[in-house]
């Protein structure tokens, strides 16, 4: 199992956590495991950006994303150079730190927090 620190969200994970996640398995898979109730509204088909994470530490050891990820990732709210879907982005065995951005696009376009 490799650790997952998730950071701090302030409706999803208000303490942070550090969870396991399985070699294979996606991060928002790991995430879900163990009640870190991402949104992920497309059901995880990469047909969306509500998964969106930024991969704090370990984000060179995922495998790149393809290029229909990236050009999602274009669209996600608080796009940055290390962001992934989380329903794309495998486990491996390096360590990760990840952070769930405060908002989606979905929140964002719906004027608001989320209900």
């Amino acid at each position: 199992m490799t650790q997952i620190v998730v950071l701090p969200h302030v409706e999803l994970c208000p303490e942070g956590a550090v969870i396991e996640g399985r070699e294979g398995q996606s991060i928002c898979d790991a995430l879900l495991d163990a009640g870190i109730e991402i949104e992920h509204a497309c059901e995880k088909s990469c047909a969306c950006t509500t998964c969106h994470v930024i991969v704090r530490e370990g984000f060179n050891s995922l495998e790149p994303a393809e290029d229909i990820e990236e050009d999602l990732l274009d669209k996600a709210w608080g796009l940055e150079a290390n962001s992934r879907l989380s329903c794309q982005a495998l486990v491996d065995t390096t360590p990760l730190v990840v952070e769930i951005p405060r908002y989606t696009i979905n929140m964002v376009s719906e004027g608001g927090k989320k209900k």
